[in-house]
């Protein structure tokens, strides 16, 4: 089985579902609660075929077959395709909020040797794999029904990770340093921070969080995208070129002959380096 971003995005235009409230009760028959979740199985039933699922093989069958990773609840990535893609799932409040990513900066590529993400993650597919792209995919969801999804390949969103972990470390070296100068012995942790013996009886510990923000694609990219409020369901995809180009043809030809998917070249921002320029693919749907 062939599956990916471009199929999701194929078998949404083609199940034309943006009632969340509506498709866990008819379709998912989930009890599924908080936004991310119901966008989370979503797009795990986009990616894997499994809308009208009873009409073919059970969900968790399909599931199965596409992915190779479902997710830990305080790790990223959400998913990962058989020897495919990762993806994570972010929401927001309000039409142009920021995503908060929490503890982790954000990531243009999944590297196995992340040591944010769980011992488990590492061993999927077999273990023998260094990095994989990853796909940031953000939605809205507004009285009940879903108005937008954003797939954006992360080495369009991101910075490399170099970029982060410089910064990161002077902010852990000053840190390190004050404590120090008051007494304090900072304990080992993959976080800024973590102090114990706070107050003169040792009752007191502290620990400094990193709560990483990016800004919403719908904004990043507003120079190659603009979002129309007044479609009741919009889906996006951003990615380069040459991932495009990678994505088996019989999924590249689904999507330039589909007559409700628009999918044109556009130039991006690098975001390794604002000068440059990048080639990208921007697809979207809407009804």
């Amino acid at each position: 089985m062939s599956s990916n971003v471009l199929t999701a995005i194929k078998n949404i235009s083609d199940f034309k579902i943006d009632n969340i409230r509506k498709y866990f009760k008819e379709y998912a028959k989930s009890q599924i609660n908080t936004d991310r979740e119901q966008i989370a199985y979503y797009v795990r039933d986009a990616i894997s075929g499994s809308f009208n699922s009873a009409k073919d093989k059970k969900p968790m069958e399909r599931y199965d077959e596409t992915f190779s990773y479902l997710g830990n609840k305080n790790k990223l990535p959400d998913m990962i395709l058989k020897h495919g893609d990762a993806l994570v799932i972010k929401t927001i409040k309000t039409i142009k909020g920021s995503l908060t990513i929490s503890n982790t900066p954000p990531k243009d590529r999944l590297n196995w040797n992340d040591p944010w993400i769980a011992k488990n993650c590492r061993m999927v597919d077999g273990g023998q794999w260094n990095s994989k792209d990853i796909f940031y995919v953000t939605g809205w969801i507004e009285r009940g029904k879903l108005k937008y999804l954003y797939f954006v390949q992360g080495r369009c969103f991101a910075s490399e990770e170099k970029f982060y972990t410089k910064k990161i470390e002077g902010i852990k070296k000053n840190i390190y340093n004050y404590l120090a100068s008051e007494g304090l012995e900072a304990n080992n942790t993959i976080g800024l921070a973590k102090v114990g013996n706070m107050d003169p009886l040792g009752r007191t510990s502290l620990r400094i969080k990193n709560i990483w923000k990016i800004q919403n694609p719908i904004k990043a990219f507003s120079d190659v995208y603009t979002y129309d409020r007044k479609q009741d369901f919009t889906v996006i995809a951003l990615m380069l070129k040459s991932k495009f180009d990678s994505f088996p043809n019989k999924d590249i030809d689904a999507i330039k002959s589909n007559k409700q998917i628009t999918s044109k070249d556009v130039r991006i921002k690098d975001p390794n380096d604002p000068a440059k320029k990048l080639d990208a693919k921007l697809i979207t749907t809407s009804w």
